[in-house]
């Protein structure tokens, strides 16, 4: 399911979000432009998350937990993890505040790409991207705006759909899948094996993160706004 817009009007503008956007953008046209394969690589291990080196000397690289989630692996990476930020960020940062959304998405980042870390503590794999402190925003919006509609683009088969779907049921999915993958995720660990590529675990903790500390950043909406 791919989301296209939500039914909340926003009341001010998102500038935040869309500084959000924006840096991501930045800092993934830098990557392109770093044409050695060994300096991308230099640069990556640099401002990634790399378990191993993080649990090393933590003071040194705490750093990382928050500059990889500016990072990307490549541009479904980077236009899929912008387009839901700019889906419910908006809204999310119109029922916050801009102070309390940077310091907010920022929290979440942490949050969630210091959990994955935590469970892999030998990984010497750099974690990037934004997608931890994204799935915060989704676990707010599921606080904030449970009865909403997110329209949605369903592939059925051959065939594409369009439907209003509630919230609370899309990001509901969203959140047992992620939590499913982590759990693989984590069992596979658990029994030698190693799996690369999507850090579920940060979906899912930075889900939850959203989740507990959405209350503390504003207020519930009502039951449909």
């Amino acid at each position: 399911m791919i989301p296209l817009r939500n039914n909340i009007p926003n009341k001010s503008f998102p500038f935040i979000n869309w500084a959000l956007i924006g840096l991501n953008f930045y800092f993934f046209y830098i990557e392109l432009m770093i044409r050695n394969p060994m300096r991308l690589d230099s640069f990556i291990s640099h401002w990634g998350v790399v378990p191993k080196i993080l649990w090393a000397n933590p003071q040194q690289h705490a750093y990382t937990l928050v500059s990889a989630a500016f990072l990307h692996g490549g541009w479904l990476h980077i236009i899929s993890n912008m387009l839901f930020l700019y889906i419910f960020g908006n809204s999310v940062e119109d029922r916050m505040g801009h102070v309390r959304y940077i310091i907010f998405y920022i929290l979440a980042g942490i949050l969630a790409n210091g959990t994955q870390a935590y469970f892999t503590p030998a990984s010497t794999i750099p974690l990037i991207g934004a997608s931890g402190a994204i799935a915060g925003v989704l676990g707010a919006y599921f606080f904030y705006y449970p009865y909403s509609e997110v329209e949605t683009l369903i592939p059925i088969f051959f065939f594409i759909t369009i439907r209003s779907i509630p919230a609370f049921i899309f990001l509901g999915y969203w959140f047992i899948l992620q939590t499913l993958n982590s759990t693989f995720s984590i069992t596979s660990m658990a029994s030698g094996h190693t799996m690369g590529g999507v850090a579920f675990l940060a979906h899912a903790a930075g889900f939850v993160s959203g989740l507990i500390l959405g209350p503390a950043f504003g207020k519930k909406s009502g039951k449909f706004r």
